[in-house]
């Protein structure tokens, strides 16, 4: 009865006066908006190291695989040496027919 009494007084002064339940209530919006935007800027945090884990384990893939690229191009480069020191005549002769053809690209351009 006192707090209808006080509101009363209040609202004849020409001030506005909210019940006590609706003051509690007042200040739980503001909590409860930090409370999620604190939980927002956590999820990022999570989300921004998620993403660079992922972004680590791909270039440690990329660069797994253009070592193996690397040996592949390294073991067909020996194997031509070794074709062209058994077989250097024959070897010769591949040379010069892909010059001929290539020659004959070129020319008609």
């Amino acid at each position: 009865m006192d707090a209808i009494n006080e509101a009363v007084a209040m609202k004849r002064n020409g001030k506005v006066a909210h019940p006590p339940s609706k003051r509690r209530a007042h200040g739980r919006p503001g909590r409860k908006a930090r409370t999620v935007t604190q939980d927002i800027h956590e999820l990022g945090g999570l989300a921004r190291e998620m993403a660079q884990e992922k972004v680590e384990q791909l270039r440690a893939s990329a660069s797994e695989y253009c070592e193996e690229g690397r040996d592949k191009v390294r073991q067909v480069e020996h194997s031509f040496e070794q074709f062209i020191r058994q077989q250097p005549l024959k070897s010769l002769l591949i040379a010069a027919g892909v010059g001929m053809l290539l020659g004959g690209f070129w020319m008609r351009r």
